[in-house]
């Protein structure tokens, strides 16, 4: 069987610089990236182990995003500045309501 290998492509993003003022909020998108991750794991039935066990469906980082390791946090921020940056490269503008 002729077997297709995935080769993702994702939008070219390093051009594009997020302002001061969104490091904030990508901190803020991480956590709740984790947030969002770790409920969905819940949902399924996943519960906190020491180790990975995907019988057991037991997981070390079902943890507030404050306790996990920082390179479990590096995903997280990854992710909520890649798509920072994707929606500035898509030409929309991110501006913050100043009622909050």
């Amino acid at each position: 069987m002729d077997e297709k290998q995935y080769r993702p492509h994702p939008v070219d993003t390093t051009g594009i610089a997020l302002p001061d003022e969104l490091m904030e909020l990508a901190e803020r998108m991480a956590e709740n990236v984790h947030e969002v991750w770790a409920q969905t794991r819940v949902e399924q039935g996943w519960t906190y182990g020491p180790e990975r066990n995907d019988a057991q469906k037991k997981h070390p980082c079902l943890v507030p995003y404050g306790e996990l390791p920082e390179e479990e946090k590096v995903y997280d921020r990854n992710t909520s500045q890649e798509t920072l940056r994707f929606i500035l490269g898509e030409g929309f503008d991110i501006v913050k309501n100043k009622d909050k």
